[in-house]
């Protein structure tokens, strides 16, 4: 979580939110490598459709021209976004398979509360080690966000892990697809900030690679 904030402050929402999606496909070959699930060439597949979207959204100046970089504002931000929700991505993928493999054995609060109890530590770290361990002078209204920005995130968590104890993962991986449809909406909605076609493109690829091998590990678990 502490990479996906930090891609919210240096890029887009949505940028963030898609290449976050590629999420997936790590798992795919994470599963593959720990679980000893088989990897096809359809996850080759759609590994090839994560990575192009990932592409589309970052823009390389070797690729687009350098134009197309100076267009998006600070390149060297967006950048630092892209790698960091790649970050996150991997992290997440990491997790889903250590909560697959753990499976009903251990409640799924239990698995909360050490991932609150880890969240905290790292943040403390970090804060100490940037210098930076004071409360900031935000107001009543920052303040009120950021405790939404807690309570929206612990649920979201709750929910994610429960449903990934009482459903076949491609489902669950399916549905939280949705996301990139929601984050796209609350841009345009909250930060009056319309995507670009690049943008839209990358994320269709992202979203058709995560719906992609979702849907394929739904209909093997089905069998």
């Amino acid at each position: 979580m502490i990479l996906l904030y930090y891609a919210f402050h240096t890029t887009s929402l949505a940028d963030a939110t898609v290449v976050s999606f590629s999420c997936p496909v790590f798992t795919s070959l994470f599963a593959c490598m720990f679980l000893k699930e088989k990897y096809s060439l359809w996850d080759v597949l759609f590994t090839a459709f994560a990575i192009t979207g990932v592409i589309l959204i970052v823009r390389p100046p070797f690729l687009f021209g350098s134009n197309t970089a100076e267009m998006t504002g600070s390149y060297s931000d967006q950048l630092k976004g892209t790698f960091a929700s790649l970050g996150q991505a991997v992290c997440a993928a990491l997790t889903f398979v250590i909560l697959r493999k753990m499976g009903k054995s251990v409640d799924y609060f239990l698995t909360i509360w050490y991932y609150t109890v880890v969240g905290l530590l790292e943040c403390v770290i970090i804060l100490f080690a940037l210098g930076m361990w004071k409360l900031p002078n935000c107001g009543m209204d920052t303040f009120f966000l950021l405790l939404l920005i807690g309570l929206f995130g612990l649920g979201g968590q709750v929910f994610l892990t429960k449903a990934l104890q009482i459903e076949k993962a491609g489902l669950v991986a399916l549905m939280k697809t949705m996301d990139v449809v929601f984050a796209f909406i609350a841009q345009i909605i909250f930060l009056h900030d319309i995507p670009t076609w690049w943008t839209v493109g990358g994320a269709l690829c992202v979203v058709a690679s995560s719906a992609g091998a979702a849907i394929r590990k739904w209909c093997q678990g089905s069998k």
